[in-house]
């Protein structure tokens, strides 16, 4: 059954209502017979979702999104991360001029990763393989990933042998640059994964560059050093960027050398009591607003939320930058007659939006740039109540759509949307002060 079956009729009513409310009401079999069923339709549901995504992808431009592409659209709508959208639209995308392929997935005979897998294979061949021989790796390919019992180290063997049988006079893969990657993605828990695919001699560089700042060190009694060889080469590598950003070889983002940046209050900073304490007494005496509070937590600006610990350790080499903010955490006037937003006034502005404003973007301050929401031509003055901080993208289409932007009384921004988005144009919160909502 494809994606035209009966997305309801996978279950009884009754196994339903029961798997529902009490699962442990159901006899072993109809547990196992449940979950199975379920998975079925949790596949044609996604393969379902590939597709019309991929139909938004094709046809809907980005004044109509909001977004400038798919991927951000979809993250916003909903609980998807913005790396887990991207996979849908490529594969959405890809599947479009891949017909063959995309019959097997939507018939839900292989899985999304084995059709991407298969799919990248057929966009960029062995360098050796005649055009003929593609219809018969296809097939080749689409059999070894067919079936529950296919697992992706038999789709991969099955492209390694495919490879080999057309090698060519190109380099080996081991030293072609065009396949290199090199993935940093934030993860749920706050700190970074970092994956990568470099070539040989690209590889050859970063170790040589780790190979000294890696090393065991000793303690001075002689005891080894006890760290694992991938922490002492993590190490290195934070000592690698952190001479880096200090070298000022980097250029500039923003108008400002790259370095790491931290916004956070300065009685938090100076406070050294017990946070923990102080943390459930806030909770206590509000339990909605501390947990959106300014105060309590340092702000970084790609990976967010830094605990006040950390932020004091970095405070210990660093340039204060004081910037005065009110109650609701909005900077105090710091406006001047110039057209130009000033370095102080882009330091106040991350610190109110804290990135891209625009709801559900949230890009970080290194790519934004300081917009006037009432023209500079028009008579719009460069003070904070007439700035928002808006990513390349949303600042052009700020400027050539009907989005509109509004200074709240708690002095943040809040966005209009135009009728062909929203008939009614309810406005939206900025990005940083949306609360969370059910999916």
């Amino acid at each position: 059954m494809g994606l035209g079956g009966d997305v309801q009729g996978a279950l009884s009513d009754e196994i339903l209502a029961t798997a529902v409310g009490d699962a442990w009401r159901l006899a072993e079999a109809e547990l196992l017979d449940s979950v199975g069923r379920i998975s079925e339709e949790i596949q044609r549901l996604e393969a379902l979702r590939v597709k019309l995504v991929g139909a938004v992808d094709h046809r809907c431009k980005v004044d109509v999104l909001g977004f400038p592409n798919a991927k951000m659209w979809l993250a916003s709508k909903t609980l998807l991360e913005v790396g887990a959208a991207g996979r849908i639209v490529l594969l959405g995308r890809g599947l479009r001029l891949q017909p063959e392929i995309a019959d097997e997935y939507f018939d839900t005979n292989i899985s999304a990763e084995h059709a991407a897998l298969i799919m990248k294979f057929c966009e960029r061949p062995p360098k050796g393989m005649p055009l003929e021989a593609m219809d018969d790796c296809r097939n080749a390919l689409l059999f070894a990933a067919t079936g529950p019992t296919a697992n992706t180290d038999a789709v991969r063997a099955v492209i390694a042998r495919l490879e080999r049988a057309f090698e060519s006079d190109d380099p080996p893969p081991s030293e072609d640059a065009d396949l290199n990657e090199f993935h940093a993605s934030k993860t749920l828990n706050g700190r970074v994964a970092v994956k990568g695919d470099l070539d040989a001699v690209t590889g050859e560089m970063l170790l040589s560059a780790l190979s000294g700042l890696s090393k065991p060190r000793p303690a001075q009694d002689g005891t080894k050093d006890p760290r694992t060889p991938g922490q002492r080469r993590a190490d290195g590598f934070t000592e690698l960027l952190r001479r880096y950003l200090d070298s000022g070889v980097a250029g500039e983002e923003g108008g400002e050398r790259p370095h790491v940046s931290v916004h956070v209050n300065v009685k938090d900073l100076a406070d050294h009591t017990d946070c923990s304490a102080r943390a459930q007494q806030d909770a206590a005496a509000s339990p909605d607003d501390s947990l959106f509070a300014v105060e309590g937590v340092a702000w970084t600006e790609w990976m967010g939320p830094l605990s006040l610990r950390a932020a004091r350790l970095l405070s210990c080499d660093s340039i204060y930058t004081p910037i005065v903010l009110d109650d609701n955490g909005a900077p105090l006037d710091l406006g001047l007659s110039t057209r130009t937003v000033t370095k102080r006034q882009r330091k106040a502005l991350v610190a109110r939006d804290r990135g891209c404003a625009f709801p559900g973007c949230g890009a970080p301050p290194s790519w934004c740039e300081g917009h006037h929401i009432v023209h500079w031509s028009a008579g719009g003055p460069s003070d904070m109540g007439n700035l928002v901080l808006l990513c390349g993208f949303h600042h052009r289409l700020l400027h050539h759509s009907d989005w509109e932007i509004e200074m709240g009384a708690d002095r943040h921004p809040t966005f209009i949307p135009p009728r062909q988005v929203d008939w009614e144009r309810k406005p939206l919160p900025a990005h940083n002060r949306a609360r969370p909502r059910a999916s």
